[in-house]
């Protein structure tokens, strides 16, 4: 945030908006890695994306309309930044800032008037693969990346906030195809500011009791955490795959005597 005010006080000679990882982080969406993230402003006259002082500027049209102001940065609104994202860091990003923008109450049908505008440009197909998979139930980024990690085993649609309740003890798991669950294992719940504010040994037996009380129910489940999901990935997919397999081996796939004990996360 320090480094696009600093942006602001020297981008004085044509209009611009700040976009992409820069209107995602103010917006509160995410972004790959803040810490080290370009300062991304649209303009709509600049000779083609051109990268200058840390700086990343790039040629897209957008009408006032479009912008919002926060906190005195002029940022690119939820719809366009998150096919923004899409076009700048692939499907895993592109749908972690589709699911955020419908979160904040986007409309889907927004997104696909967006795409309307930037059909022809380039990455259209993977824009529209991310707004039809998109889904605000996710409730935090690195669960959307799981997701794509997900749907990239092939296995079926996922769903998500899966909940069980026994009338004592009621679990959600983050993401479930069939009887196997999919944990978004990020270590900062375990931390010392994490932000349930507990002490991180009682935020770790609740984990195991939750892990328990799920596999009860006869489900099989997989942890996946940030290095799974790009610099072990492959491994990792392999390793989904038995567990999955495994799961479906035990304990087949139907869901009908589960049926009783569902419940929906209250939101």
């Amino acid at each position: 945030m320090l480094r696009m005010r600093a942006a602001a006080l020297s981008l004085t000679s044509t209009p611009y908006a700040f976009s992409h990882d820069s209107s995602a982080i103010v917006l509160g969406m995410g972004a790959p890695d803040p810490r080290t993230a370009l300062v991304h402003v649209s303009r709509r006259k600049v000779h083609g994306d051109a990268v200058r002082a840390g700086v990343k500027h790039h040629l897209a049209p957008y009408a006032a309309k479009d912008t919002l102001e926060v906190d005195g940065l002029v940022v690119l609104d939820r719809a366009c930044t998150a096919l923004d994202m899409v076009r700048e860091h692939g499907r895993a990003h592109g749908l972690a800032a589709c699911d955020a923008a419908l979160r904040a109450g986007v409309p889907r049908s927004v997104l696909l008037d967006v795409l309307s505008i930037m059909d022809c440009w380039p990455h259209s197909r993977c824009m529209r693969w991310c707004i039809e998979h998109a889904d605000h139930l996710a409730e935090t980024y690195l669960e959307s990346l799981v997701r794509d990690f997900v749907l990239e085993l092939g296995i079926g649609r996922p769903e998500l906030q899966f909940g069980l309740s026994d009338g004592l003890t009621t679990a959600f798991a983050d993401i479930v195809v069939k009887r196997h669950f999919f944990e978004a294992d990020g270590l900062l719940k375990y931390g010392p500011d994490n932000p349930s504010g507990l002490d991180p040994l009682v935020v770790l037996a609740e984990e195991k009791r939750r892990h328990d009380f799920l596999t009860g129910f006869k489900l099989g489940g997989s942890r996946i955490t940030y290095v799974d999901l790009f610099a072990g990935r492959r491994a990792a997919l392999a390793r989904a795959a038995r567990e999955y397999a495994d799961t479906c081996a035990r304990f087949g796939t139907d869901t009908d005597d589960l049926t009783p004990y569902r419940v929906e996360r209250r939101r």
